[in-house]
């Protein structure tokens, strides 16, 4: 379920941890892409379908009208679907993304089904040595007692123990992994010694629609920091293909 070339190592360790940083304002230096501070996740814009008088025209066809190019008046169509949850006009517009974060990220931001295609690199197929996110001692977040989930925002005492540790099985789990297909046990059986932390890879298409969602949920405040990471590049990325649109939906704000 994942392509990967670089093992955990004793060298490239240190620059890997803490790969999702707290939820901060994302930074996207390529106009079409963002890596993770450890260089091996990214989210990639790919394509996109149509733009803002896409959405536009999709909801003027119920008039028999349409728009040849944007101007204010269709700027306030836009903002009035989105505050009155007219959403089917932003179905239209699509983009599709190349993405790459840890599995136990992926399977949170996988339950977003409506609007979306997926096709996941397979782990029964590619056997090339695995590429594990280490978290920094900072991101080893204490439980929060108030919370059935998430944490506090403070590490645990134990933090820099943790970490060494959590860094070792990596290694070890990697190593046997390597070792099951040295002695001819299939790659979708020796798998399964994998660790959550192994960074997967995937393409994504999805709606304007699904995306404002999806970002709208995992930018909220009680959403996991490294998912929030990863959020916060889709949502600038698509506030760059379809700014007005984007700024009418407000998925900043956390809201459903």
């Amino acid at each position: 379920m994942l392509r990967a070339t670089v093992t955990v190592d004793e060298k490239t360790a240190e620059a890997r941890r803490g790969a999702l940083k707290p939820a901060e304002p994302v930074s996207v230096a390529s106009p079409r892409r963002w890596t993770a501070p450890d260089g091996v996740g990214f989210v990639e814009l790919l394509d996109t379908f149509g733009d803002d008088l896409t959405v536009v025209n999709a909801a003027r066809v119920s008039f028999a009208k349409e728009s040849a190019e944007m101007c204010e008046r269709d700027g306030k169509l836009i903002k009035y679907l989105a505050d009155h949850h007219h959403v089917t006009p932003f179905f239209h517009p699509q983009a599709r993304f190349r993405i790459k974060m840890p599995i136990f990220v992926a399977r949170e931001w996988y339950r977003h089904q409506i609007g979306f295609a997926r096709n996941e690199v397979s782990r029964r197929y590619v056997d090339s040595r695995p590429e594990c996110w280490t978290p920094a001692n900072e991101d080893l977040r204490a439980r929060d007692p108030r919370a059935k989930q998430g944490s506090r925002p403070d590490p645990i005492a134990e933090a820099a123990w943790s970490q060494a540790r959590i860094e070792k099985f990596q290694r070890e789990a990697v190593a046997f992994y390597e070792e099951l297909l040295g002695v001819g046990v299939a790659p979708e059986i020796a798998r399964c010694v994998l660790p959550q932390s192994m960074y997967t890879e995937f393409i994504e298409t999805g709606s304007l629609a699904a995306y404002a969602r999806l970002c709208g949920l995992r930018l909220g405040p009680d959403a996991q920091r490294e998912i929030q990471a990863y959020a916060g590049a889709v949502s600038e990325l698509m506030e760059g293909a379809f700014p007005v649109s984007w700024q009418a939906l407000s998925p900043s704000k956390g809201s459903d």
